[in-house]
This record gives structure tokens, C-alpha cells and sequence, in this order.
């Protein structure tokens, strides 16, 4: 005998809504991770970029060193980061990067609350945060240099190391110089983040 029961619709309906519905969720929250990322590594960078100035700011100490000539005579002779010019310029060059990310994590916020006009940011953002890779890579390395000349000495030319008497004033520079590298890190990885947002929203 035949069975006379109909099917139930409901469990007929076909069941292709709800991983569209799943598939636009997923798409809509994309973008917005990736501002909330971008805001992140801008905090990061605006810490990074402080903490450095102020290391190298702080970098002073004043030692006894002998008299060149007199070796018992002794005087005070003070370490300062303004000594050196690669210093200050290392302190433009952060405290400039410093001022950048405080603008881009404002823009970046109004993003995440209003993504009107996000292709235009990501367009500004890719070119300038490729600009100041540079102006941080340059500073870092024009500090660095003049670190380890002060840590190594140069027997060819007669410069002679000083972070043996100036120990804590060479730490400083170091750690100064080790923030001033993350920052540059963190840069790169944002310039390639915007790249890439941008060029997702120019495909889609």
C-alpha cells in the first residue's frame, strides 16, 4: 500500500540561504578587522616612536676621563645625544613619525565609523607610510652607525670606543635605536596592509 504522506515543506525549502547570508557577514566584517588591525599597529607605532625620543633624549651621562697628555688629571666630560648630529636628526626624524601616526590613528578611527571614503585614505596612507619607512630607516641608521662606532671604536682612523666609560649612555642609544628599528617594522607592515586593502576594494 502506498504511503499517502506529503512531504513537509518545511523540510523540503532548500538550504542554500543561510551560507549566503554567512557568506555576506563574512564579507562585511573583513574590512572592519582590517581597520581595527591598522589602528592598532598605528597605536603601536605612535608608542614606539615616543618611547624612542625619550630614551634618546634621556641619554646623558657626565664621567671623569683623563686629560689627553696627563693621565692623572682627570676632568667631568658629559655624553649628550645632542653631540652628535645623527642623533638629532634621529630625533626629528621620530618625533615627525611620532606627529604622522597621531593624524593617521584619527583617520583611521573615522574609517571604522564611517568607510565612506576609505579607498582615498588607503590610497594616502600606502604612499606616506612608504615615505616615512624611509625617513625612519635613514634616522635609524645614521644612530646606529654612530652607536657602534661608540661601542666598537675605529683602530684605522684612531676613534676610540667610549661605551666602556659611558655604559649607561650607550645603553640608551641602543635601546633608543632597537625602538626606532620596530617602528620602522611596524611601517613596512602597514604600508603593505593599505596596499593590499586597497587593492582588494579596487578588484571587488
Amino acid at each position: 500500500m502506498a504511503s499517502t504522506d506529503k512531504p513537509d515543506p518545511e523540510t523540503t525549502k532548500p538550504s542554500a540561504s543561510p551560507p549566503k547570508h554567512e557568506a555576506l557577514a563574512a564579507s562585511a566584517k573583513g574590512p572592519f578587522n582590517c581597520s581595527v588591525v591598522d589602528v592598532a599597529l598605528r597605536v603601536l607605532l605612535l608608542g614606539a616612536a615616543v618611547s624612542s625620543v625619550v630614551v634618546m633624549v634621556t641619554s646623558k651621562q657626565t664621567e671623569l676621563v683623563p686629560v689627553p697628555g696627563l693621565p692623572t688629571v682627570r676632568v667631568p666630560a658629559p655624553a649628550k645625544f645632542n653631540h652628535s648630529p645623527a642623533f638629532i636628526y634621529f630625533i626629528a626624524a621620530l618625533s615627525v613619525t611620532g606627529l604622522y601616526s597621531i593624524f593617521t590613528i584619527l583617520a583611521s578611527v573615522s574609517l571604522v565609523l564611517k568607510p565612506t571614503y576609505s579607498k582615498t585614505f588607503l590610497l594616502v596612507f600606502a604612499f606616506l607610510d612608504v615615505v616615512f619607512v624611509g625617513i625612519v630607516a635613514s634616522a635609524t641608521g645614521a644612530a646606529g652607525g654612530v652607536a657602534y662606532i661608540g661601542l666598537k671604536g675605529n683602530s684605522h682612523v684612531g676613534w676610540t670606543k667610549i661605551c666602556g666609560v659611558y655604559d649607561k649612555f650607550c645603553r640608551h642609544i641602543g635601546s633608543s635605536v632597537a625602538l626606532a628599528l620596530f617602528a620602522a617594522i611596524l611601517l613596512v607592515l602597514l604600508s603593505m596592509m593599505s596596499t593590499f586593502t586597497l587593492y582588494k576594494k579596487i578588484r571587488d
